[in-house]
């Protein structure tokens, strides 16, 4: 059987095979090889933080009362659906774990704004110049 991550209490994740669908004759009406994980995050042993940004994921499909709801059905094999749907699990926390980086506003510098308004100065001239010459009468 396939190994749950080492942050994640096995108890946390259900899964179960059901059939899979679409196209695969005979085989695909006998087998049940997909498999159809569920992992509550609300009650998960993830830190707060980490529950947080997983609920927030819009790649994540997590249903109202907070539970991930994953199936994955690429393989023949229930064994390799399952380690799939481990390594999906495990990306999506992965990517959970990072805090994102706060940004600090700054404002702009007094030198910064001096040459942004030296160089308006200098393309209104440049723009000014291509006008044509208006005829004296």
């Amino acid at each position: 059987m396939a190994k749950p991550l080492p942050f994640i209490k096995e108890s946390e994740i259900k899964i179960s095979a059901i059939r899979s669908q679409g196209p695969g004759g005979q085989h695909v009406n006998k087998t049940s090889s997909a498999i159809h994980l569920r992992f509550d995050v609300l009650s998960s042993s993830l830190p707060a933080g980490v529950k947080k940004r997983l609920l927030a994921n819009p790649l994540a499909n997590i249903t109202q009362e907070g539970v991930l709801v994953m199936k994955t059905q690429s393989s023949r094999s229930q064994e390799m659906n399952r380690l799939e749907a481990y390594s999906k699990l495990h990306a999506l926390i992965e990517q959970a774990l990072i805090e994102p980086k706060i940004r600090v506003k700054t404002k702009p510098t007094r030198g910064s704004k001096e040459r942004r308004l030296e160089s308006k100065k200098k393309e209104g001239l440049k723009k000014a110049s291509r006008a044509s010459v208006r005829q004296l009468a």
